[in-house]
């Protein structure tokens, strides 16, 4: 038996309330760990610092971001970009957190 579009619309609002709970939890626990490393008392442009994030999403999911500061991989368009993930990968490290 098929639902009716409101049934259907109810889920769909209750998914969306769940995905933002969990979406706050998730940025409460990367922003304390943030703060940890010392993140907080950099001052960095916002861009720069997702773009850090992002290469360190990649180095933890086996892709191809940069871990050791050396060159760039091919996606990577910004110099500047490819410092900040060392700084903040340089950063991290001495944290003892995993």
């Amino acid at each position: 038996m098929k639902k009716p579009s409101a049934k259907i619309r109810d889920e769909i609002a209750k998914l969306q309330e769940q995905l933002k709970i969990a979406e706050t939890r998730e940025a409460e626990r990367i922003g304390r760990i943030a703060l940890k490393a010392g993140l907080g008392d950099i001052e960095i442009d916002e861009a720069e610092l997702q773009a850090a994030f992002e290469q360190l999403t990649k180095r933890f999911r086996g892709g191809h971001g940069a871990t050791t500061g050396g060159k760039k991989s091919a996606g990577d368009s910004s110099g500047a970009t490819s410092t900040t993930a060392v700084t903040f990968g340089a950063a991290a490290g001495g944290t003892g957190e995993a």
